[in-house]
């Protein structure tokens, strides 16, 4: 009934004019190229908003046809080549958009597949990196008591090495005492070899000087003679 109505509104307002050639020829292949009546009207219908609180899709299609129709009738909007062409290239748009609609569904959900792989491969790897390093801080539990252990054994070893240096300081005092005694020790004993050699010297020297005089020699005579008298009496020689 409202196709009707239209219908007749359109021949009661529209004008007679001539379309172009290339007009009729694009109308003629979209025509050519619709689908049935059926299924272009329940795509038509499927195209349109619809609401359950307001108004349905074939309420929406009667007013949108109603609209057009009063639009044309009272010359607001003349039918011409442009519309034509506008309608054509609304066709042609709808079409692509039709075919270019299920590739880009696909590519956008494996772009979205891919990014949510990406995303869990990520996550899974942070887990494994924090289980990783929970495991590493349990093996190091027991590093306070093995700091306090590695710190008495340093302080023992410290203490070792303090008493060390004090032996050491005290061999090395040792030492050096005894080679000062060592060098007294072999000055006094040189000085009194010296002393003892010039004593003998000395000696020596007046001795050879009492033997050069004549009345000691001739006491030193005398008491040899005594004593081989001597001798000779005790025979002893």
């Amino acid at each position: 009934m409202a196709s009707r109505i239209v219908v007749n509104t359109l021949k009661a307002s529209a004008r007679p004019r001539a379309l172009p050639s290339f007009a009729r020829a694009v109308n003629a292949r979209a025509m050519s190229s619709n689908p049935p009546p059926e299924q272009r009207a329940a795509e038509i219908l499927n195209t349109l908003p619809s609401s359950p609180s307001l108004i349905t899709k074939t309420g929406s299609a009667i007013l949108g046809t109603g609209l057009v129709a009063t639009a044309i009738s009272q010359e607001l909007y003349v039918v011409n080549e442009e519309t034509v062409v506008a309608a054509g290239t609304f066709i042609l748009l709808a079409y692509i958009a039709k075919l270019v609609r299920e590739p880009y569904r696909d590519w956008a959900n494996g772009h979205i597949e891919r990014i949510k792989n990406i995303l869990e491969s990520s996550r899974t790897e942070h887990t494994q990196a924090v289980k990783d390093r929970i495991n590493s801080v349990e093996q190091m539990k027991d590093v306070v008591s093995l700091t306090q252990g590695l710190f008495a054994l340093s302080k023992e070893t410290a203490q070792l090495e303090a008493d060390a240096f004090v032996q050491q300081q005290k061999v090395a005092l040792a030492s050096e005492v005894k080679a000062v005694l060592d060098s007294w020790v072999r000055y006094e004993q040189q000085q009194k070899e010296s002393e003892q050699l010039e004593l003998a010297k000395s000696v020596i020297a007046k001795v050879m000087a009492d033997l050069q005089d004549e009345k000691v020699q001739k006491d030193i005579l005398t008491s040899a003679v005594a004593e081989v008298e001597q001798l000779v009496k005790s025979k002893a020689i």
